[in-house]
């Protein structure tokens, strides 16, 4: 674990406090197991979900120092994980401290009171530094936290630390050469996913409830299927971006959260929305649920496949009735469409930020100071090809969107399902090439190809867990629903989670 030496006041890391709201119901036999420990059964409180541990402190059954320590010495055991870039246990806990002295006081407390929030190191904390996973922009301070951890810190989350990522959130692995690679909890030897990699190991190990990350072209649903755990990128838009890198031009770029359960996830998006209003799950009778098997699940792992159609299964035994609706051919480019526009606009994206956030790092420098695996991409994107080929995506990037409701319209589905991505967790690296059932598939047609139709027309995109490999490894199910559809898809959700049902958790003897 990088630990820097940063001189920054516990108030930067401790949220202010909002307004006095219900708290949820308290998980019954999770607290009681931690509880009946006197507070001190770490595995316990770690295994508490966001909305049962906030429940708890708020009611004063458990202390917000007492959560933190058990956090931070779950976040110490499983260092190898390399979860975390910048973690600092002896400001955590003073921010603690401090929500607990001001629920002593009779303050009031706020619907996040005392939760700790991992955030991955794309997305700006005055804080602490956001490298962006780069070397360039390893000592980078932010003015000002990103705009959407402001509601959450003003409703009384604590930011635990700055999480790995994939360099410059260029890839789908979190392998990164200079802060080094994040392991997946299932199976060290392979890729959490990427490139919020971090966020997802975090959550995954029970280090923390619920994480933020950040989906640009799969970048919350990839680790979210990798590591067994509840992503949402949310309606494009949906939450604010500022401060956060870009990699375009106001099109794919978009903050989320990673959790282990759909109710956090709801809590998630409901501070920041302010959408407060009760969720509750949508019952399935009645519910169409679209598929396109002859596009979206063209090649796929078999292992994967049979996970798939089981959870299919287990949707219909639910009421729900599954649609064969295979995409049009415009909406099959999408990937090829969010490629070309990410060539051109990469390094002026990166550029514009840098110089709006008044960094003292150029564009050049970025590129002079990257590792080995991001250094031949962004040598590339100096010259992306030629602009009518730009242009002409960008025309058909409005048409897919425009297409996409169409689509969801015409087979009246309420949402679309697929795999997020053709294979399970694959060994650690950067590969070209996947080798799926003995057959080698291009990365961007193994892992880009399916999540790519969510960003490019910018859907509510939903992943669970669906189950696990006979190896223990996790398969995830994406839910796509039109443009602002995401209460809606969360009220799926719970009731896609109820019929899917739980899966192991992974078993980390670090």
């Amino acid at each position: 674990m990088h630990r820097q030496s940063i001189n920054c006041g516990r108030r930067r890391f401790l949220g202010g406090t909002g307004a006095l709201l219900g708290a949820a119901a308290i998980g019954p036999e999770t607290l009681a197991a931690a509880t009946l420990a006197g507070e001190r059964d770490t595995a316990a409180l770690a295994m508490l979900n966001a909305v049962d541990a906030v429940a708890a402190m708020r009611s004063g059954e458990l202390r917000a120092e007492t959560y933190a320590n058990a956090l931070l010495k779950r976040a110490g055991r499983l260092a190898r994980l390399n979860a975390f870039r910048t973690l600092h246990p002896d400001e955590v806990r003073a921010a603690a401290r401090e929500a607990d002295r001001w629920r002593s006081t009779g303050g009031q407390l706020g619907r996040l009171h005392g939760l700790l929030l991992p955030v991955k190191d794309s997305v700006d904390t005055r804080a602490l530094p956001t490298s962006n996973g780069t070397r360039a922009l390893e000592r980078f301070r932010p003015r000002t936290d990103a705009a959407v951890l402001q509601p959450l810190f003003a409703q009384g989350a604590i930011l635990m630390g700055k999480t790995n990522l994939h360099e410059l959130s260029c890839g789908w692995t979190s392998n990164n050469a200079t802060f080094g690679p994040v392991l997946n909890p299932y199976d060290l030897t392979r890729t959490p996913g990427g490139s919020s990699g971090g966020s997802a190991a975090a959550v995954a190990a029970r280090i923390a409830p619920l994480a933020i990350g950040e989906d640009t072209y799969g970048s919350i649903r990839v680790p979210a299927s990798f590591c067994g755990i509840v992503g949402l990128r949310p309606t494009y838009g949906r939450y604010p971006d500022a401060g956060l890198m870009p990699l375009a031009h106001e099109k794919f770029d978009q903050v989320g959260p990673l959790a282990r359960s759909v109710g956090d996830i709801i809590l998630f998006d409901s501070v920041v929305t302010g959408e407060a209003e009760t969720i509750s799950p949508r019952s399935l009778k009645g519910v169409r649920i679209g598929m396109s098997p002859g596009f979206l699940e063209a090649k796929i792992d078999p292992e994967c496949g049979r996970i798939v159609e089981e959870a299919r299964r287990r949707l219909s035994k639910a009421g729900a009735q599954i649609v064969t609706a295979e995409l049009p051919p415009l909406l099959r480019e999408a990937s090829s469409v969010e490629r070309t526009i990410l060539g051109h606009e990469l390094l002026s994206s990166i550029a514009g930020f840098l110089k709006a956030q008044g960094a003292e790092v150029t564009l050049e420098m970025v590129i002079a100071q990257a590792g080995p695996n991001l250094a031949p991409l962004l040598e590339a994107s100096r010259n992306p090809g030629p602009p009518e080929a730009y242009h002409a995506a960008l025309r058909r990037r409005e048409q897919i969107m425009a297409a996409a409701v169409a689509y969801f319209r015409d087979f009246r589905i309420d949402a679309l399902t697929f795999p997020p991505t053709l294979m399970p967790a694959f060994p650690q690296g950067d590969p070209a090439t996947l080798n799926i059932d003995g057959r080698p598939i291009n990365l961007f047609t193994g892992i880009g190809r399916n999540v790519a139709l969510g960003s490019c027309a910018g859907l509510a995109c939903l992943v669970l867990p669906a189950g696990v490999t006979a190896g223990g490894l996790p398969v995830g199910l994406e839910f796509d629903a039109p443009p602002g559809g995401d209460r809606g898809l969360l009220a799926l959700g719970l009731a896609f989670e109820r019929a899917l049902g739980p899966i192991p958790a992974p078993r980390l003897t670090l």
